[in-house]
C-alpha cells in the first residue's frame, strides 16, 4: 500500500470534501528547502501560498532548524501556570520591542482560533467586572474570517465555513459596509465590548485590501464608545503586508492583537492574544474577587514554539528581511500586473480574481498547476501569491510563469 493510499486510510483532512481525495490523492511530503517542498516520488513544488500563510523564511530555514534542535535537548515543555521557562520571557521582550505602542502583556496560546477565543473571552470579561456589564456583543466585518472554533467562527463573516453553524453561533453585530462603520456604532456601541477586525487585509475572503482611513475611524469609534478595539493579526502580522504589523499602515494600536502563523515561522502551533497594561490591571486582584482570567491551553508557552518564535526575531533583527521584502514586493507586483492583469496587492500578497470559466473553476486551476509543480490554493476563484518573505526575484519569474502557462492551458 502507498504511503497515499495509507494516508486515506486513517486521515481526514482539514478544509476539504474527501471524495475530491479519489481525483486527487494526497500529496505526501518528505521534505522541504526554502520556497520548495519534495514529495515522497521526488517531485518538487513551489509553495507560493507559504502552506496556510505560515511558513515565513523558507522551509527548514537553517538558523530556525539550529534554535529547535538546541531546545529539545534543553526542555521540551513545562506547565505554564506558576511556571515559565526563558525562551518564553525572551520571546516577550522581543517582541514588545516591534508591536505597536501599548501592547505589553501576553498570554500565550497554542492556535489562531484559540487567540481569538482568549482575546473575546478577556474582553466580555473585562467590561463585566469593571462597571459595564451591559456590553455583551461583539462587532465584526463582513466577510471577516478569524478561525473556526465557535466564538471565532461567531465573528466570522464567510458563509462558507459558519453556515450551518449558524443556529449555535453568537449574535454578532456585523459591519456590511465600511462607510456605515459611525452609524453601527451610534446603534450598538453602547453595549458592544469590542470590535474585532483583519487589519486592512481579509485574507480568507478573497484577499480583500481595504483603505487604513477605516481602520483609524475604528481606533476612534472604539476609544469614543468604550469598546475595545481587537486586531487578529494571524494572517497579516510578521511583514505579510510590507510593515512589521498590518496596524502599522494606519499608525494605530489595538487593545489587543492576536498573532499565530509566521509567529514561529510555521514551525510550531502557537499564538499569543496580546493585550494592554489596563485590560491586564482588570484582571488583578485577590484571588477571593473573582477576577482572574481562569482560560487555560496545555501547550501555553511551549518552549520549541517559543524557540522557534525567538529565532525568527532575531533573524528580522540581524538580516534585512523586512527590507528585502519590500523591495521586492514592488518587482513582484508589477511583474504580475504585466502578465496577468487586474491583481489587488499588499507586500508580497498578490490575488487575482478569476471568471468563472469551468465548473469549481479555482479547483480546476490548482490541480493544474500542481501537474506543473506549483503549490497555488486559490479561494474560491482567486488566485493569489502570498510566498515566504524569503522569495528570490529569480523565484518570483519562475512561479508566475508556471502560473501564467496553466490559465493559458485552460482557459485560451
Amino acid at each position: 500500500m502507498c504511503w497515499a493510499q495509507r494516508d486515506l486510510k486513517y486521515i481526514w483532512h482539514p478544509c476539504s470534501q474527501m471524495k475530491d481525495y479519489e481525483e486527487l490523492p494526497p500529496i505526501v511530503i518528505e521534505r522541504g528547502e526554502g520556497l520548495y517542498v519534495y514529495d515522497t516520488d521526488g517531485k518538487c513544488y513551489a509553495d507560493v501560498v507559504s502552506s496556510w500563510w505560515c511558513n515565513l523564511l523558507g522551509h527548514c530555514n537553517p538558523r530556525i532548524n539550529e534554535a529547535v534542535k538546541k531546545q529539545i535537548d534543553e526542555l521540551e515543555h513545562v506547565i505554564f501556570a506558576n511556571f515559565s521557562h526563558k525562551k518564553a520571557i525572551e520571546l516577550c521582550e522581543k517582541l514588545v520591542k516591534v508591536l505597536p505602542d501599548g501592547l505589553c502583556k501576553f498570554f500565550f496560546t497554542d492556535n489562531g482560533s484559540a487567540a481569538v477565543e482568549a482575546a473575546m473571552k478577556m474582553s466580555f470579561q473585562y467590561h463585566q467586572q469593571t462597571g459595564n456589564p451591559q456590553k455583551k456583543r461583539f462587532m465584526a466585518l463582513a466577510d471577516a474570517y478569524h478561525g473556526e472554533t465557535l466564538g471565532a467562527l461567531s465573528v466570522g463573516g464567510v458563509d462558507l465555513y459558519s453556515e450551518i453553524y449558524k443556529p449555535i453561533l453568537l449574535d454578532v453585530i456585523r459591519i456590511e459596509n465600511l462607510d456605515s462603520i459611525e452609524e453601527v456604532f451610534k446603534q450598538h456601541g453602547a453595549h458592544t465590548c469590542a470590535l474585532i477586525v483583519e487589519p486592512i487585509l481579509q485574507a480568507a475572503a478573497g484577499m480583500k485590501i481595504y483603505d487604513a482611513k477605516y481602520l483609524k475611524q475604528m481606533r476612534e469609534l472604539c476609544d469614543e464608545y468604550n469598546v475595545h478595539l481587537i486586531a487578529d493579526e494571524i494572517a497579516t502580522g510578521f511583514g505579510r503586508t510590507g510593515k512589521m504589523f498590518a496596524c502599522e499602515h494606519a499608525g494605530i494600536s489595538p487593545d489587543i492583537m492576536c498573532l499565530s502563523k509566521g509567529l514561529t515561522g510555521g514551525y510550531m502551533p502557537m499564538a499569543i492574544a496580546v493585550a494592554t497594561q489596563k485590560i491586564y490591571d482588570a484582571f488583578y486582584a485577590d484571588y477571593n474577587e473573582g477576577k482572574a482570567f481562569l482560560h487555560s491551553h496545555t501547550y501555553s508557552g511551549n518552549p520549541l514554539a517559543c524557540a522557534a518564535a525567538v529565532e525568527v526575531l532575531k533573524i528580522f533583527e540581524d538580516e534585512p528581511v523586512l527590507q528585502t521584502a519590500q523591495e521586492n514586493a514592488v518587482y513582484f507586483s508589477e511583474m504580475i500586473r504585466e502578465k496577468f492583469g487586474k491583481v489587488r496587492s499588499i507586500g508580497l500578497i498578490n490575488a487575482i480574481d478569476l471568471k468563472p470559466l469551468l465548473p469549481r473553476t479555482g479547483w480546476q486551476v490548482y490541480k493544474k498547476a500542481l501537474e506543473n509543480g506549483l503549490l497555488l490554493r486559490p479561494l474560491g476563484d482567486t488566485i493569489y501569491f502570498n510566498p515566504p518573505l524569503t522569495i528570490t526575484r529569480a523565484q518570483m519569474d519562475e512561479v508566475t510563469d508556471i502560473a501564467l502557462n496553466v490559465l493559458n492551458t485552460l482557459f485560451f
